[in-house]
């Protein structure tokens, strides 16, 4: 991912040892970063650093990471989190995402995987920081809310736009139909998870994808973005 100066990112763990190694990473790749061992110390510090991207440790002693997550998303109107959990159980999932939670990881996890996912939300809720970015022969351009694939546009549905967006930002990395359903179509999605594969076959047949070698399924896990 392209460095980007100015974009905040504040890291809020009790453990010194991850905080320490996200910190390294992180300002290496050209993040400006701030620290908070604790929530009490986060919700203050965001208040004066608003920070774009909120990476935040679940279990902590006093509030709780749930708690700190709440709290700044009353405060900062345009704040990015990433839960940070100790184990993947759907019950958090869905709690978090119900208090405003934007995405989570599961320890132990990648340096790799944890910048994607930035990289993932700073695409998806700040936009006008890159304006059109390709990957591979798609190009999202979110001012006209268009995608272009091998230079043309792509006739698309809002929900297939909002689909192959999610899909092609988060390129690489396997997305199960619950993850997909959540942040697509939204937690709170009262209808069927075969809806997913109804809207990638479409995908796919837009995208003369008959091989599967642009949106390959996993079997049992989800799908993946490959791009050539």
């Amino acid at each position: 991912m392209r460095n980007l100066k100015g974009v905040k990112v504040l890291l809020v763990d009790d453990e010194p040892h991850i905080i320490q190694f996200l910190e390294l990473g992180l300002s290496n790749e050209g993040f400006e970063i701030r620290t908070a061992h604790d929530g009490m110390t986060a919700v203050n510090l965001a208040s004066t650093f608003r920070p774009h991207i909120v990476v935040l440790d679940v279990m902590m002693p006093g509030i709780d990471g749930w708690e700190v997550c709440r709290l700044l998303k009353k405060e900062l109107s345009n704040v990015s989190i990433i839960m940070l959990t100790a184990k993947d159980e759907v019950e958090d999932r869905v709690k978090g995402l119900t208090i405003g939670a934007d995405d989570y990881v599961v320890k132990p996890f990648s340096f790799e995987e944890l910048l994607a996912r930035i990289g993932a939300r700073l695409r998806n809720q700040f936009p006008a920081l890159f304006g059109e970015v390709s990957y591979g022969p798609f190009c999202i351009d979110d001012r006209r809310k268009e995608i272009s694939y091998q230079g043309q546009v792509l006739d698309l549905s809002p929900t297939e736009h909002e689909l192959l967006k999610y899909l092609l930002i988060n390129h690489g990395i396997v997305l199960s139909k619950t993850t997909i359903l959540d942040q697509v179509w939204g937690y709170d999605f009262g209808g069927e998870e075969n809806i997913v594969e109804v809207y990638i076959r479409s995908l796919r047949e837009k995208l003369n994808d008959k091989e599967h070698r642009l949106i390959r399924t996993l079997r049992g896990a989800g799908y993946r973005v490959d791009l050539p």
